[in-house]
Order: C-alpha cells, then sequence, then structure tokens
C-alpha cells in the first residue's frame, strides 16, 4: 500500500503558501503531496526554503501520481504561467484568479480519486473576488466555495489543534448578521460535526461544550435571546441525531464563551462549538497559533488547511513557517487513514 497522497493548492503565488508547502511537503513522512499551481512558483519556493530541484517530480495523470516515491513531491501544473503576477508580496488579478483555478483543480484530483486528500494554501479573498475569474465574486473562503463545488449538503469549518478543537456554527459573515443565523438547524450540525471529527480523532465519549452568544451565555434571556431561540433547540436537535448516529458524545451548554475555552484547554471538555467566527479563532490563535489546523467538516472528501493568512510581508524572505502547513498535511493523512464520517 502506498502512502496517501495530498493534493495541495498552493494560495496565493504572491503570499507564502508556495514556500511553506514545499518546505513542509519535504519534511512529510507518512504521506506523499501533489503540489498544484505553476511549477515556476514551485521551483523558485523550493530553491529559497532549500529543497533539492530533484525532488519535484511533474505529475499529469493518475498513474504519474501512483507512481511518487517516498521523497518525490508531485509538481501539478495548472493554468499559464504566471510570470511577474508571482512577484512575493505584490498579488494582482493575475495572481488572484490563479489561487481559485489552484483550489478548484486540486479539489478535482481528490473528486476524481487520483488524490486522497486536499490541503489549501492561504489565499486572500480580496484579490480573488477582484480577480473577476469565473466563480470569483461568489468567493468568501475555501469553506462555502468547496461546499458548492462538491455539492456538500452542510459543511461546518473547524479547528484543531494540541490544546483546543472547535467547530463554527457561522463562519464568515458581518457581526451584524451573525445573531439571525443562530438558529436550531445551524448549532445542531455544528454539534454534530465536531462530535464525529472528535469520535474520527479518538475520543470513544467526545465532551462538547457548546458556547453562548452573548456574555454569560445570556443570564436566561436578560442579556440576549439567542441561547433560548436558537442554542438550546439546537443542542436538544443534535442529541437526537448523535443517538441516531450511535454516538456517545455529551453536549454541555449554553456556557459563557470565555469559561468553555477555558475550561476546555484545560481538558475538562474535548472540544467547543463556537457561534462565530472570531469567538473561535480567537482562542484558538491564542492557544495553537501556527500549528492549528482548519478542518471542512461535511464534505464528501478529507480537506484541511493552515489557520494563517497569505503574510505578504514575509513572502519571499525564506523566514515563514512551514510548521502550520506540515501540521495540516499531518491531520489530512490522520482523517484519510481513521473511519469515515458520519452521514446520519
Amino acid at each position: 500500500m502506498h502512502p496517501p497522497l495530498l493534493a495541495v493548492s498552493l494560495g496565493c503565488p504572491a503570499g507564502i503558501g508556495p514556500e511553506v508547502a514545499v518546505r513542509a511537503a519535504a519534511e512529510l513522512r507518512a504521506a506523499r503531496c501533489v503540489l498544484v499551481g505553476d511549477p515556476a512558483v514551485v521551483r523558485a519556493a523550493a530553491e529559497l526554503r532549500a529543497v533539492s530541484l530533484r525532488r519535484l517530480v511533474p505529475v499529469a495523470s493518475r498513474r504519474e501520481m501512483d507512481r511518487l516515491g517516498p521523497r518525490e513531491i508531485g509538481v501539478f501544473a495548472c493554468g499559464a504561467a504566471l510570470g511577474q503576477a508571482a512577484v512575493p508580496g505584490k498579488p494582482d488579478g493575475a495572481a488572484g484568479a490563479a489561487q481559485l483555478r489552484w483550489i478548484d483543480r486540486a479539489c478535482d484530483l481528490v473528486l476524481s480519486g487520483a488524490c486522497d486528500a486536499l490541503v489549501t494554501g492561504p489565499v486572500s479573498k480580496a484579490h480573488v473576488v477582484a480577480s473577476g475569474a469565473p466563480g470569483a465574486r461568489r468567493f468568501r473562503g475555501h469553506t462555502e466555495h468547496l461546499a458548492r463545488r462538491t455539492g456538500a449538503a452542510e459543511v461546518i469549518m473547524a479547528f484543531r489543534s494540541q490544546k483546543l478543537t472547535t467547530a463554527l456554527v457561522t463562519t464568515h459573515l458581518p457581526l451584524h448578521a451573525v445573531p439571525g443565523a443562530i438558529t436550531p438547524g445551524a448549532v445542531a450540525r455544528a454539534c454534530f460535526w465536531l462530535a464525529d471529527l472528535l469520535a474520527r480523532l479518538g475520543a470513544s465519549r467526545p465532551r462538547v461544550a457548546v458556547a453562548g452568544l452573548n456574555p454569560h451565555a445570556g443570564e436566561s434571556g436578560l442579556l440576549g435571546s439567542e441561547e433560548q431561540t436558537g442554542i438550546v433547540p439546537g443542542m436538544r436537535a443534535a442529541r437526537v441525531r448523535l443517538r441516531r448516529a450511535g454516538s456517545a458524545a455529551e453536549l454541555v451548554g449554553p456556557v459563557g464563551a470565555e469559561t468553555a475555552f477555558r475550561l476546555a484547554a484545560a481538558g475538562a471538555y474535548d472540544g467547543v462549538v463556537a457561534m462565530y467566527h472570531d469567538q473561535a479563532t480567537i482562542a484558538c490563535k491564542l492557544l495553537g497559533f501556527g500549528e492549528a489546523v482548519n478542518v471542512t467538516l461535511g464534505l464528501p472528501i478529507v480537506r484541511t488547511s493552515v489557520d494563517h493568512g497569505t503574510a505578504y510581508d514575509l513572502a519571499g524572505t525564506g523566514r515563514a513557517s512551514a510548521r502550520g502547513m506540515r501540521s495540516a498535511m499531518e491531520l489530512a493523512t490522520l482523517l484519510v487513514a481513521g473511519p469515515r464520517a458520519s452521514r446520519h
């Protein structure tokens, strides 16, 4: 049996994505990687990060990918050569279009069965949208885009680090739109998929804290009603769904967010369901910046990503840490090897 094969989209060619991808791929032992993007960008990144060019192997077919050796890094050419669009720290419209094209092609390699999992590099949402490429106008992030591309009925954004695992009820929404999106259905989905992830990672009886939206989880309605109208009914629905799936997960809450994350970091909970983006990511980045991994739950494929951005100020300097990308690759490998997610 060959080690798993990961399709890796490089992220923005003008950011740190290409260099951390090639460095992490060179360090990975449990899986093989196919870097999807511009070969010239990959070569430049390899030279910057002291990865031998002899390890880079052009691949254009599933058979060629299957033949990759344990120290070889596949390079799948996608789109026209970028030239000046790949200047570190200086993204333009062509770079924005390339980011989206590379995501789509890498995703398709996994959907077709040529690769086993998708790992995505950091992108600039603004440059993708400004590029005017097909599908770019609707782009708000990998999570939503991959849901559309794969036809997933429901997707959940989650983050995994050594100290904290969390899933989000809402993702890339302006803050004023969040309260209206805290519906029982949305809460139930996040609870279910987080419990499912924790079980896949080895928790036999996952204990999940569900954070409140409002201060002190609303103080019985005194400080807000979303806990009563959305979160509690959502937890009830999630418990039913989990029982039907044969899960022994325990849901606790609503718990004040500051308490939920503190206790989870101390080991009292296996994971936390957060209500909105920054409620989760502030805790994640305080506790595990550089090693936390973004995981999209509910897709028909395994998809992981770094938890950081394009870092244009670091691009081309060789100083960007590849630890986050390596963690994303390692988690994708673990999820491919483990039991498949439940579809109940």
